[in-house]
């Protein structure tokens, strides 16, 4: 018995043998962190750096070997490893569009009503829409695609209850409109200003858009209204940050093309667009976002991907070439008086989230498809992806030295530390309750630095469980045998 006791402490201690704790010299990259001096020195408190598209070429693909370190009394001139350092909790954000999501809004009562727009070619399509349980700030309506070219306005009001019983507040007259005939695009979309009713009343007074051939669409009627959806609020939309920028385009064949050489790693979730100033065009164009992963890449150690035995994925499958992954999307700008009503809408971004480059370096094309018509005039196109915060405890300014203001790492005793693949998430108290301030102070990153300390890792350092995974297996079922048999000799020893 009391072996397969020590057999099971023996494993014990070797599952709960983790990694030891990193310092900054295991590392080969680092970041001077910079807090605003003049904030700095009047308070301590939360700090948050926006993370460049740098730290995810040369970091762990999950951003599990981010380590933050302060100095102790850095004095000028001192640097984090010329004394004793301590480790910074810290905590990742990401933004989104908080919890929401689209939901859809139920269609009630859906008619169509006598007016004098009748006689103009027009209708008045009334509906009521049941909403979510949350606060929203826009509404998008569901229009059948077969109908097209026209203007409408869509007077809306907003109620808590149908029946009557209650007086339905207004919240305002709005534009939708398609004009396909103008070679222009379609918004759909009611933007309101920020509610939560539960039902919305909706009257839609829809006309034929100049320009637009007699009897060429299908007509107006309540049927064309298919739906509604209901977007995540304004109030909740998403910040994104560069990854990449370049002002270079070439027009070819039809196409506005920039590209794009996007290192191992980078995340990209959204294209966006610049136009020249000065331009006041209006335009619809399709776009698209091609991304062809390179078969080999230097990895963050120098090592090609054949050098370090890895294959490409897509080599393994009969030698193929990587596919090109495609992502489409359109840009549109519609500014314009149409029957009466002034039409306001506006996208220069496309959603691309790509995947080919996650592991692999990537070739990336941005493509606007012009057709026959006039190349727009684009200053810079921006590759994106969503805006990614390291957020920390400044250290009390006792602690952290006096602010040289050269920029290096001992300007503020704070830097970012990176570059150790063996490394785990680290497990910090302070992330688990992290609360993001509207008051945290601005950091900032510095260019990124060889870690003139690094050490590379020995076999000797790396804990055991990882030298002996097998430990992991062996030690329990040893153990476990061991019961098992003395658990048969107690039972033959039993009296029945």
């Amino acid at each position: 018995m009391k072996g397969a006791a020590l057999l099971l402490l023996l494993w014990q201690v070797a599952a709960s043998d983790g990694p030891p704790v990193a310092g900054p010299d295991a590392m080969r990259y680092e970041r001077a962190v910079r807090v605003d001096r003049e904030e700095k020195g009047a308070r301590a408190g939360q700090a948050c750096a926006v993370l460049d598209a740098q730290v995810f070429v040369h970091a762990d693909p999950s951003l599990t070997d981010l380590r933050l370190f302060a100095a102790r009394d850095a004095g000028p001139g001192d640097g984090l490893h010329s004394g004793a350092v301590y480790e910074v909790p810290y905590a990742i954000t990401l933004s989104e569009a908080a919890s929401e999501e689209t939901q859809t809004a139920r269609l009630l009562d859906l008619a169509a009503r006598p007016g004098v727009i009748a006689g103009r070619g027009g209708a008045q399509i009334d509906f009521d829409l049941e909403m979510p349980s949350r606060a929203y700030t826009g509404v998008t309506l569901a229009i059948d695609p077969a109908v097209h070219d026209f203007v409408a306005t869509a007077v809306v009001s907003g109620m808590n209850a149908l029946g009557g019983g209650e007086k339905a507040a207004a919240l305002g007259s709005y534009t939708i409109f398609d004009l396909t005939a103008q070679r222009l695009s379609r918004d759909t979309t009611i933007p309101l200003e920020e509610t939560a009713y539960k039902y919305l009343h909706v009257e839609l007074r829809v006309l034929p858009a100049p320009g637009s051939a007699p009897g060429g669409a299908p007509r107006f009627v309540p049927a064309m209204v298919e739906g509604a959806q209901v977007p995540p609020s304004r109030e909740a939309q998403t910040v994104y940050t560069t990854v990449a920028e370049t002002a270079t385009v070439a027009n070819v064949g039809g196409e506005t093309v920039a590209s794009f050489a996007l290192p191992a790693r980078v995340p990209v979730e959204r294209v966006s667009f610049v136009l020249a100033p000065g331009f006041a065009g209006n335009f619809s164009r399709s776009v698209r976002v091609t991304a062809l992963a390179d078969a080999a890449t230097k990895s963050a150690a120098g090592q090609s991907t054949e050098e370090s035995g890895v294959e490409d994925a897509a080599q393994i499958e009969d030698g193929r070439a990587p596919l090109a992954e495609v992502v489409r999307g359109a840009i549109l700008r519609v500014h314009a008086n149409e029957a009466g009503r002034a039409v306001r809408a506006e996208q220069l971004s496309v959603p691309a989230i790509l995947g080919a480059n996650l592991q692999r370096a990537a070739q990336v094309e941005v493509a606007i498809e012009n057709g026959d018509r006039k190349p727009l005039p684009i200053a810079s196109v921006r590759l994106e992806m969503r805006q990614r915060k390291i957020c920390f405890e400044v250290p009390a300014a006792s602690t952290m030295g006096p602010d040289t203001g050269h920029g290096s790492r001992a300007s503020s005793g704070l830097a970012l530390f990176y570059g150790d693949p063996t490394l785990g998430a680290p497990e910090y108290e302070y992330a688990r309750q992290f609360v993001a301030k509207q008051t945290a102070l601005a950091a900032e990153l510095g260019p990124e630095e060889m870690n003139a300390q690094y050490r590379a890792p020995t076999a000797e350092t790396r804990p055991f469980t990882e030298r002996h995974p097998e430990a992991l297996w062996i030690a329990p079922i040893v153990a476990i045998c061991a019961l098992g048999m003395l658990a048969l000799r107690s039972a033959k020893n039993m009296h029945p």
